[in-house]
């Protein structure tokens, strides 16, 4: 029988519920703005920045001119954003203590990343960066990460050199991509992934990182990503085939690499990668081996290395292409300071530590180049405690989103 009511799809109606949402969030934030002056200014909403996803920096630099610190409203969660130099310090550093990961930040990021220094806090935060900061300063590990950085720049600067001689365009972000994922990969787990040459089961685990990677961000401004887990639909059901062929990648790799030394002597094993010497270090008496705890670690380590390094040299190159006179600089350092040769293997291969330590120049432009375009933008440590020692800040149990872009 008819109505007389009109029909209404589904999705206006899951868009009319949204702006009532977003609507009641302003309001809420209004009435409690006004019994509590001390509190940040609203900016704006979680979905602003589902709207502004493909500029999500941008967008943030935008409100931070306006504003240094200041609020975004999404449903079940308040967080503050901030670009002022003392309250970063203040969070960062002097009371650093009093800040973590949090739940909220672990929740959005296990699946990935699993219990690794990017979501510990507390007690497992501190042995993964104890087991990591001593391993990285052995002089072994450092002489085999140094030949490997020279061996995969050498097969960058060919292909560059071809591609130029050739007069073909390329992509130098992902040719920087590839690069560093190849050498990080290489000095984490002592299999080259050669996703610069092309190698098809390598270049398919890297771009499942990359996916999964950028569907774990996705979780932070989309405020319904449980609901879209739970139904396995859109990302989350994406995310979660892409963290399978990860896991099944990396659990292959660190399987046969403890049977490698199980078969052996485990204390005259000469592996200089540092799955080697996690598993030499984790293992117990009983000859057990944790490979969720490996697997995390190592996992970890390889996004931290390749993602800021690949886009810290990104942002390098364009710097030296808008002033070709601090390029044609650190080309004469570079030159002084390695071999002259023809060939790029011996150059590259005479680029030592000691050779790298005399480039003062190229360090220099490579500093500026961080501070002008930080590899990590943004960090989201949540208080743990309350803190009364900084005014701004005080008392609120608020995740707190800090910024270094100015």
């Amino acid at each position: 029988m008819a109505t007389g009511m009109p029909e209404c799809s589904p999705a206006l109606l899951v868009a009319a519920g949204l702006a009532v949402l977003a609507i009641c969030s302003y309001l809420a934030a209004i009435v409690v703005g006004r019994g509590a002056a001390r509190y940040p200014p609203v900016a704006g909403t979680v979905f602003h920045q589902v709207y502004h996803l493909r500029r999500l920096h941008d967008y943030y630099t935008d409100l931070f001119r306006e504003h240094a610190t200041f609020r975004l409203l999404a449903p079940g969660r308040r967080q503050i954003y901030t670009s002022d130099t003392a309250v970063v310090e203040y969070i960062l550093r002097t009371n650093f203590a009093n800040y973590g990961k949090g739940a909220s930040n672990y929740d959005k990021t296990s699946d990935l990343f699993g219990d690794g220094i990017f979501t510990a806090d507390g007690d497992k935060w501190r042995q993964h960066r104890k087991i990591a900061s001593y391993d990285f300063s052995a002089r072994a590990l450092r002489d085999f990460s140094g030949g490997v950085f020279n061996r995969d720049a050498a097969k960058l600067a060919h292909i560059v050199s071809g591609n130029a001689a050739a007069k073909q365009p390329m992509d130098f972000q992902d040719l920087l991509m590839k690069a560093t994922m190849d050498s990080i990969f290489t000095i984490a787990v002592g299999v080259d992934l050669d996703t610069l040459s092309g190698s098809e089961e390598g270049s398919r685990f890297a771009a499942a990182l990359d996916d999964a990677s950028e569907f774990t961000l996705l979780r932070f401004v989309n405020a319904f990503w449980k609901v879209s887990r739970f139904l396995n639909v859109g990302a989350e059901a994406a995310l979660r085939r892409r963290i399978e062929v990860v896991d099944e990648f990396m659990y292959k790799r660190i399987r046969a690499r403890a049977e490698e030394i199980s078969d052996g002597d485990i204390g005259k094993v000469s592996k200089d990668d540092l799955l080697s010497r996690f598993i030499q270090a984790t293992t117990s008496d009983a000859g057990e081996v944790d490979y969720k705890h490996l697997r995390d670690m190592i996992l970890n380590i390889v996004m931290a290395g390749k993602d800021p390094t690949a886009g810290a040299l990104a942002w390098f190159l364009y710097m030296m292409c808008k002033h070709p006179e601090v390029q044609e600089k650190i080309s004469e350092e570079a030159a002084d300071a390695g071999e002259a040769t023809s060939s790029i293997d011996d150059f590259s291969r005479s680029l030592t530590e000691e050779a790298l330590n005399k480039m003062h120049y190229l360090h220099a432009a490579l500093t500026e180049t961080l501070r002008l375009y930080p590899s990590l933008p943004l960090v989201s440590p949540s208080i743990y405690l309350e803190s009364t020692a900084h005014s701004k800040l005080a008392g609120i149990p608020w995740k707190i989103i800090t910024a270094d872009f100015f």
